[in-house]
């Protein structure tokens, strides 16, 4: 089995939460591929970074290498290195942050759960039905456990589970997740 197969079989699962999501809600849905308001430089579990390397490698020679300069020149306070002219060079392969960024989030805080979604999104509308809302903490603690899984697999110690990596980092690692 791929290092990468369970992080892979959580992204179907979220894409087709995403997708029915879409499928029921898509006139109240102004993010999609091409909206880049939100896409900043972020930063990625150790297996979502592998992630991200491995489908960067698939493109060709000189794609990669103008990636990876951008991924060069990068700071963390610019928008997202594989952001150009507005699309993302690996939207297919993009981490899980950004397929679910804008969606309705179930958000567990101190001060009780809250709902939060783009404000482009759902305009009047005044409350979603379960069905409809990504819980941010279990997709996460799914997220969490897949990135140790990875590491345990993978890489054993050489990185610590709760080590997070930009985004133009991971666009410099080989196609293997390591440096």
């Amino acid at each position: 089995m791929s290092p990468l197969a369970n992080y892979q079989a959580l992204v179907a699962r979220v894409d087709a939460l995403c997708r029915q999501i879409g499928a029921d809600w898509g006139e109240q849905i102004v993010c999609r591929q091409g909206c880049d308001s939100c896409c900043r430089h972020l930063t990625l579990f150790p297996v979502e970074a592998a992630a991200l390397a491995a489908a960067l490698h698939q493109l060709p020679e000189a794609t990669v290498a103008a990636l990876q300069q951008r991924a060069r020149s990068a700071t963390i306070d610019d928008p997202c290195p594989l952001l150009v002219a507005g699309s993302c060079q690996l939207y297919a392969a993009r981490p899980l942050i950004c397929r679910t960024h804008g969606l309705p989030l179930l958000i567990k805080g101190t001060d009780g759960p809250r709902v939060d979604y783009c404000a482009q999104n759902f305009a009047g509308v005044a409350s979603l039905p379960a069905a409809a809302v990504i819980d941010l903490e279990r997709l996460n603690s799914a997220l969490v456990a897949i990135n140790q899984l990875y590491l345990r697999d993978s890489q054993g110690d050489a990185m610590p589970a709760s080590e997070r990596i930009a985004i133009a980092a991971a666009l410099l690692l080989r196609e293997s997740g390591e440096k």
